[in-house]
């Protein structure tokens, strides 16, 4: 029987069963690809991307549940994680993110020299980014440096080099990652506060609600500006319609603070991410 629970294990250990976590990362890393490629990039850069967004994110979480393992015992949430329980061992999950991370990088070998020294940049940051919350008052941004990373990665797979759009998409993605990751972390902030974990929902104390909104009207401010000259069209802005119209929503979720609320805005984030790439992606194929 034990060995019939592993592979559950592993799944959970990986957050198979929470797809949101990479849908946060695929969105604006497909978004970057069509609008690096002027439209559908091809199979291959599709799948590379795709399949390795998946395979980088859940190798993050391995990462992540290892350097968290003591903090997470005593937050009711993150209680009953493999590596806490110790269902997982350490070597086992240093071991599954290893492989997850040697597959993406395979991958990634199958594109350019640009592209594999980027990547080599997001895996330091992902590696960095769980002993962030330590020492860094707003942890929030290593998570939107390394959630950001995909972006450039398009634009240097698609064109073999890295234009000044690309950075500009990255910064508004930043804003975007600060937004939804403060909303997740007012989920955990009287366990944060009492554990001496530094978030962003405690820095920003109570600018937290109206920061968070700020911070998505930045991503899709910056996203409009840069965009308007390379996405054509009226689908691209109902796209960006709809995404204004889930942000007046989320502060519906997140103005008391509630954990649910606050969780829930995070958990559905994804769909404010997919309704700016869908603009996208329907412009380009209309034009």
């Amino acid at each position: 029987m034990r060995w019939r629970k592993k592979p559950d294990l592993y799944l959970a250990l990986i957050r198979w069963d929470r797809p949101a976590g990479w849908l946060l990362l695929l969105w604006p890393t497909l978004s970057a690809l069509w609008v690096a490629a002027g439209g559908f990039p091809g199979w291959h850069l599709l799948s590379v991307f795709v399949i390795g967004t998946i395979l980088m994110r859940s190798a993050g979480c391995c990462v992540n549940d290892v350097a968290d393992r003591d903090f997470d015992k005593h937050v009711k949430r993150t209680a009953g994680r493999p590596v806490t329980t110790g269902a997982v061992s350490v070597k086992e999950a240093l071991a599954l993110g290893a492989v997850l991370a040697l597959i993406a990088f395979a991958l990634v070998l199958t594109t350019n020299a640009i592209t594999v020294g980027l990547s080599a940049a997001a895996l330091a940051v992902t590696l960095a980014y769980p002993y962030a919350k330590r020492y860094v008052s707003m942890p929030q941004a290593v998570l939107g440096i390394a959630f950001g990373m995909g972006i450039p990665m398009a634009f240097a797979a698609v064109r073999g080099d890295l234009p000044p759009l690309a950075w500009l998409l990255m910064l508004g993605n930043l804003f975007w990652v600060l937004a939804y990751d403060t909303e997740y972390a007012m989920v955990d902030r009287d366990d944060d506060l009492r554990l001496g974990i530094k978030t962003s929902a405690i820095t920003l104390g109570t600018w937290d609600v109206p920061l968070v909104m700020l911070f998505y009207l930045a991503f899709i401010s910056i996203w409009t500006l840069a965009l308007r000259d390379y996405v054509q069209g009226v689908l691209f802005y109902i796209g960006l319609a709809v995404a204004l119209a889930q942000v007046a929503w989320h502060f519906t979720l997140i103005r008391s603070r509630t954990r649910d609320g606050c969780f829930k805005a995070f958990r559905l984030n994804h769909w404010l991410g997919f309704a700016v790439f869908a603009g996208i992606a329907v412009s380009y194929a209309v034009q």
